[in-house]
């Protein structure tokens, strides 16, 4: 049984071409399963059927492996059975009817409104740079945009006029995203006093934010800016670009937006993904119940 593992291995390093360390993996969760088989006096792979391989599972979640680990594992032993049956090593595949456990579904981490708040009075504004982070945090929650977006975003993205902002969401779907009168604001500073100074080498640039160089910013440039400016207010949260678009859709739909709106803003496809910022108003409902109602 060793020998088929070995050659497996092989496989995936020689035809599959995965990394050393992928190799390592894999050569870890097929010894534990190895282990486990000749505990219980298996000699062949052609022996080894579903029930088997459902004990083996089982008792890992009864040692207390993550869900994590345990999906990774379903993963190595589904590849594995394969090719013990591609290359006639058993004629069945015990991995057949076996499915992988669903994911538990993490909640986003969001800011509150004082946090929010806090962030987005930070950068100093008396500088070139602060009024570009300024309006950069005003127009990342006041739309919920994606960093992708947010960076992607040209000059004549801009309706300040009209209040609007377009933007090319995934799939190249575009969608138009009102801009609150606080990012309209800001947005103007930006383009009046410090863009121009920014781009005084770059005057074709056409990005909307640019770096100290004149240049569209990156996303490591904003996640890089984005980091110095939590840590000078003193949020002790890790947060990220995308917290503040979860922080959006929350403050929405906590005060009293529609799921369907809130899908149309942030572009997504599938309601069902809308549908998470749900479970955190209803965590929030619990929190605030729990705290001021006496007898709670």
């Amino acid at each position: 049984m060793e020998e088929q593992i070995s050659e497996y291995l092989h496989y995936l390093t020689i035809e599959r071409g995965l990394s050393v360390n992928t190799r390592i993996s894999y050569e870890r969760d097929l010894n534990q399963y190895l282990s486990f088989l000749k505990e219980n006096n298996l000699k062949n792979w052609q022996e080894v059927d579903r029930y088997l391989v459902i004990a083996f599972l089982t008792k890992l979640t009864e040692d207390g492996k993550a869900a994590t680990t345990i999906t990774r594992m379903i993963s190595s032993l589904r590849r594995f059975h394969q090719f013990l049956r591609q290359e006639r090593f058993t004629d069945h595949d015990p991995m057949q009817h076996i499915d992988s456990p669903k994911k538990a579904q993490k909640l986003p981490q969001t800011l509150s409104l004082t946090e929010v708040e806090a962030l987005i009075a930070t950068p100093d504004t008396s500088t070139t740079l602060g009024i570009r982070d300024r309006a950069i945090l005003e127009v990342m929650y006041a739309t919920g945009l994606r960093v992708s977006e947010l960076i992607g975003l040209k000059l004549g993205d801009i309706h300040l006029e009209m209040g609007l902002l377009q933007t090319l969401g995934k799939g190249e779907k575009e969608r138009i995203v009102p801009l609150g009168d606080y990012a309209i604001h800001w947005l103007q500073r930006y383009l009046s006093e410090a863009r121009p100074l920014l781009t005084a080498k770059t005057p074709r640039e056409t990005h909307l934010f640019v770096n100290n160089h004149g240049r569209g910013l990156s996303r490591q440039g904003i996640w890089k800016n984005l980091k110095q400016i939590v840590l000078k207010a003193g949020i002790k949260k890790d947060v990220t670009p995308h917290t503040l678009r979860h922080s959006f859709a929350t403050h929405l739909l906590e005060n009293g937006a529609d799921l369907r709106t809130v899908q149309e803003l942030l572009g997504h496809a599938d309601i069902s993904t809308t549908q998470i910022y749900t479970h955190i108003t209803k965590r929030r409902m619990t929190d605030v119940y729990k705290e001021f109602f006496p007898r709670a």
